[in-house]
């Protein structure tokens, strides 16, 4: 059951589509160990990728998993874009919708306006990150690392640590994590806590050490410090000493925690580099191989709604 026409965050997911989502996602991983790593569910179907964002990981896993399905993909240079030139979000959209892509997957520093877009266009829209808003397949990977790890996705504890308030990936997995029941801790400098934040369903410590204590899942996240525009952190040596992950807070956690981070890290800063490529507690590298079939599972999902959607219409035109 996956019944979404977009994917624009986790909010509006079922638990039920979420672990659609995840078992396919399972085939895929299984399909990108093998030699030949191709299949046709976006045989003759277009992908624009919309970045208007830096991105290195995440473009590069729409893209690759859009070839992988047998995509035509194109990626349009934001930084270049008419948008700098002065164009509205609204008139890209016009113009996209002139090129008939069937998928569009879109990064923007704005919260919201990855929906606007799918409001505005006949195609299937992914949100590869908008604002502070979600993050749904950086959520969705996790998800299918942490399942694939601890044999489930229900009833663990886990303790997401760091820039909480700048951080979209965590509130994708707010959603994700706390509709699949589990217990959810937020860890950090009050700085980078969000107003609210324990009105969410969430433990929230400002103890590092007593926010790990007993943990299942160690989730670390990225200082954003291109969203900072003040003095959230005393010095990044002090917030390494108090809220960095390294072997002395970890012995706090469960014995068998694993330890993740989206990425990209900054060693010695939220993560001992010692830790961090751990292969016995680390899964910072299985996060990344589990992004590429998370992505190829939602395209062949929205693809499926969007074929369907459209032989509905066909069907009503020819009646």
């Amino acid at each position: 059951m996956f019944r979404a026409r977009h994917l624009l965050g986790i909010e509006p997911l079922a638990p039920a589509e979420i672990t659609t989502l995840l078992d396919l996602a399972e085939t895929y991983v299984d399909l990108n160990r093998r030699t030949v790593k191709h299949s046709d569910a976006l045989a003759g179907m277009t992908q624009i990728n919309m970045f208007f964002e830096n991105s290195t990981r995440t473009q590069s896993s729409f893209e690759l998993a859009g070839k992988r399905l047998g995509a035509d993909v194109m990626n349009m240079s934001m930084q270049n874009s008419s948008v700098k030139k002065g164009e509205t979000l609204i008139d890209t959209a016009m113009t996209l919708n002139a090129m008939h892509p069937d998928l569009l997957v879109v990064r923007h520093p704005q919260s919201g306006a990855v929906d606007l877009l799918a409001q505005k266009v006949n195609c299937a829209v992914l949100n590869a990150g908008d604002g502070r808003h979600e993050h749904p397949t950086q959520a969705l990977l996790d998800g299918l690392t942490i399942r694939r790890a601890k044999g489930r996705l229900h009833r663990l504890t886990v303790a997401i640590c760091g820039d909480i308030a700048h951080s979209r990936v965590a509130r994708s997995n707010l959603f994700l994590l706390g509709k699949m029941e589990n217990r959810l801790r937020l860890v950090g400098p009050a700085t980078l806590m969000p107003a609210g934040a324990r009105d969410w369903g969430c433990e929230v410590y400002e103890d590092m050490r007593e926010g790990l204590k007993g943990a299942d899942v160690v989730m670390m996240l990225r200082l954003q410090k291109e969203r900072m525009d003040g003095g959230f952190i005393p010095s990044e040596r002090e917030y390494y000493h108090r809220w960095g992950l390294d072997a002395e807070k970890l012995a706090l956690a469960a014995p068998d925690a694993i330890v993740m981070h989206p990425g990209p890290m900054n060693r010695g800063v939220e993560i001992d580099g010692t830790i961090a490529d751990d292969i016995n507690r680390s899964v910072i590298q299985d996060q990344v191989e589990m992004g590429v079939a998370v992505r190829m599972a939602a395209m062949d999902l929205l693809a499926r709604n969007l074929r369907a959607e459209r032989g509905a219409k066909a069907s009503e035109m020819m009646a």
